[in-house]
């Protein structure tokens, strides 16, 4: 496994990060026991979840991954080699207090997660989203109390626009917080000019650490779906809703031929070329088994040509 330094954080990390929204919804513990001992045993150290894994399912509470995450670090003993990510901002509850980034609602909801998480310390926490009705300074203040506490070791920020991610970055210069480390951005092969056009800038110039979630498009780029194959279940609607159009064709169809050139698979071809982009850390991959794992582990020994790699860029451009 490689590993690369998070920012401008002294944290070394896997240059793979294992996402576990999975966890408690999709994958049971005794599955996900497995992939994470899979990913750790293979040199994986890097974990992501968020408080609100998976509220938004019937029946589901919300804190189900960060609770199995907790279990197994008690039963493997390994807390202090592991680099656990977790998430603040969406509703944890009915209240109008219960959610986005107030202070009230961080300091309640990291005091939920490390008990979830059977730990007295994060190493990294993030904001799970812009929240436009909190002013950044009352955030910050919050998030660099937490550091000061050591409750909280680094903060970063997901879902934010550029504008705003700056505007963080310039409060805790001027106003002496701790400051945004790491960006989760969307970003892949088909998702490109969210993070490309500005956030990419902003992350080379201020150092920021970059963790993109959905490398893989949910299944699209690792070649699940077809053209024209229509959309048959709820994850098919979603997933072909987002990236059904004809670049997006022609780019799954460029990775699926890099892929025949190096014997690869089109999964391990795709994060391959997020790995290579200069301002990438590590991309979250997702599993509901340990051999999904299979393919983060192949694109970090997978070299592509300068040729190919701009061959990818060039049939995405745009998107």
């Amino acid at each position: 496994m490689e590993y690369r330094t998070l920012g401008r954080t002294g944290l070394k990390v896997s240059r793979l990060c294992l996402g576990t929204m999975q966890w408690g919804w999709t994958v049971d513990e005794p599955t996900a026991f497995a992939i994470m001992d899979a990913f750790v045993e293979r040199g994986g150290n890097f974990f992501d979840t968020a408080d609100f894994y998976a509220r938004w399912i019937p029946g589901k509470r919300g804190g189900e991954s960060e609770e199995i995450i907790g279990r197994w670090l008690r039963a493997r003993g390994n807390r202090s080699q592991v680099v656990i990510a977790t998430k603040v901002y969406h509703p944890m509850g009915e209240g109008p207090n219960e959610r986005g980034l107030s202070r009230k609602h961080i300091i309640e909801a990291v005091e939920a997660s490390l008990r979830r998480l059977q730990t007295d310390y994060l190493d990294l926490y993030l904001a799970h989203a812009f929240d436009a009705e909190t002013p950044i300074e009352e955030t910050l203040r919050a998030f660099d109390d937490l550091q000061r506490s050591g409750k909280v070791r680094y903060i970063g920020a997901s879902n934010y626009p550029a504008w705003r991610l700056v505007e963080a970055l310039w409060c805790a210069r001027y106003e002496c917080t701790a400051r945004y480390e790491v960006l989760e951005p969307h970003y892949n092969l088909v998702h490109r000019a969210e993070f490309e056009q500005e956030l990419q800038t902003i992350c080379l110039q201020y150092g920021l650490g970059v963790i993109p979630y959905s490398p893989l498009a949910s299944g699209f780029l690792g070649g699940s779906y077809r053209r024209g194959e229509g959309r048959q279940s709820a994850r098919a609607a979603a997933v072909l809703g987002r990236y059904d159009q004809e670049q997006a064709w022609r780019t799954l169809e460029a990775v699926q031929a890099v892929a025949e050139e190096t014997q690869a698979t089109p999964a391990a071809v795709a994060l391959a070329w997020l790995l290579a982009q200069p301002a990438v850390t590590a991309p979250i991959i997702g599993a509901s088994q340990p051999a999904h794992l299979e393919d983060g582990f192949a694109a970090l020994g997978l070299q592509l040509t300068p040729e190919q790699l701009a061959r990818l860029s060039a049939a995405s451009q745009g998107l």
